[in-house]
């Protein structure tokens, strides 16, 4: 598309301190970008012209955070509701998931209710007490959008948020309108499959831990598989990823919680969030969750790397404050493409208080029972993964039916 150079300045100087002008020149870069780069990925908010009209004359509520962005190609963003405002889409309220709308609240944090204040919008908290939209948060609403980064682990708790918003919607005969986003964990499946029995906020379906699939494809299956109350389906419309090439690791842009601050931690973390169900640190209340784990239980003979959390934006009140951990630095191990048992196995061998390793949250994420008693028998990570395949290779050929990459 070309301008001339009169039109370019006349809508630069008539607009340039606007929002509207702030969405169109990031739109326009996109469209440059796509001309010179056309392997260059594209989210679904990113697609616009894919949805928006779909909007127009309607009531509308938003499922977001902080990583809800339509991106330009200079690494600058235009957070989605402020462009569906800007491009006058009735926004009527905004449903936050934990650690809230601009994603700043702790792990398992209480996340009230608010108001945006750049734009005056009601924020409606889908955490704590409050998971499910009721029929007076959708009254008036005529259709939802749902645009939220997740990291294809079944313990973040973004795909329980889907799942809630998918069940109220169909409720309520509301169209939900899905805006993919790839899955940084999407190269491998792993981990058991969860039983029925330990289903709960942090495990609601019955899959595995790493399960290899894009939030879009997850929905999709979320319907499939009649995993809604009453077997209930919701009227889904998924805007689908362009020039996403699944064979290759994507970096996300923005951390995707407080305690996801980089690609290695996201990578590591279907390993390490075990540790959260023990009496080990996972790197909480440090520069660097995720990539380190430590405990004052550990032998330090054993675990000669050390360090004190302490309170931080990310964590307020980290498991050991002030008290000083022995553990490992992962902070320069190399991407996985697997869930690695070794470190939890040895953790739990190497502890002074073995009979207090695990709690009862472990058995929550892990999604069994079996996990823990097979390390407390003193199985290793080759002998527990091997009985895993049978409902792996089960998993991995269902999943099949609900791709769309």
């Amino acid at each position: 598309m070309k301008y001339s150079k009169f039109n370019f300045y006349t809508i630069f100087y008539r607009f340039k301190n606007t929002v509207l002008f702030s969405l169109l020149l990031t739109l326009g870069c996109q469209a440059q970008d796509q001309s010179q780069n056309t392997s260059k990925l594209l989210t679904g908010a990113d697609q616009t012209e894919q949805y928006i009209n779909e909007l127009k004359e309607s009531k509308i509520a938003v499922v977001a955070n902080q990583t809800s962005v339509i991106r330009s190609s200079h690494q600058t963003y235009t957070h989605l509701v402020d462009s569906l405002l800007a491009l006058n889409i009735e926004v009527k309220k905004v449903f936050a998931p934990e650690h809230g709308f601009r994603g700043k609240a702790d792990a398992g944090e209480k996340v009230d209710d608010d108001v945006d204040t750049k734009t005056g919008l009601p924020i409606i908290s889908l955490y704590g007490q409050h998971k499910k939209p009721t029929d007076k948060d959708l009254n008036g609403i005529d259709k939802v959008v749902f645009d939220i980064q997740d990291v294809g682990v079944r313990f973040y708790t973004y795909i329980s948020t889907l799942h809630y918003v998918m069940e109220a919607c169909a409720e309520q005969n509301i169209p939900l309108i899905v805006l993919d986003r790839p899955n940084p964990n999407r190269h491998y499946i792993d981990g058991p499959v969860l039983e029925k029995q330990h289903s709960s906020f942090v495990g609601i379906h019955p899959v595995p831990i790493v399960y290899g699939l894009t939030i879009g494809e997850y929905a999709q299956m979320i319907n499939g598989e009649q995993w809604l109350k009453n077997n209930i389906k919701c009227e889904l419309k998924i805007v689908t990823l362009k020039h996403y090439n699944t064979q290759k690791n994507y970096k996300l842009l923005i951390k995707p919680s407080p305690n996801l601050p980089n690609a290695l931690a996201v990578n590591l973390y279907p390993s390490l969030c075990f540790f959260e169900g023990t009496n080990v640190n996972a790197g909480r209340g440090t520069s660097t969750p995720f990539q380190v784990f430590g405990s004052p239980f550990l032998d330090q003979k054993k675990y000669s790397f050390q360090y004190v959390p302490e309170s931080n934006l990310g964590s307020k009140y980290p498991k050991y404050q002030g008290k000083v951990c022995y553990g490992m630095d992962l902070t320069k191990h190399q991407f996985l493409s697997e869930i690695h048992l070794g470190w939890l196995i040895k953790a739990y061998q190497n502890t002074s208080n073995q009979d207090q390793f695990f709690n009862s949250f472990f058995t929550k994420l892990a999604g069994t029972t079996r996990l823990q008693n097979q390390i407390e028998k003193g199985l290793n990570n080759s002998e527990i993964k091997a009985t895993w395949q049978n409902e792996l290779n089960d998993f991995k050929k269902l999943k099949k039916q609900y791709h769309l990459y």
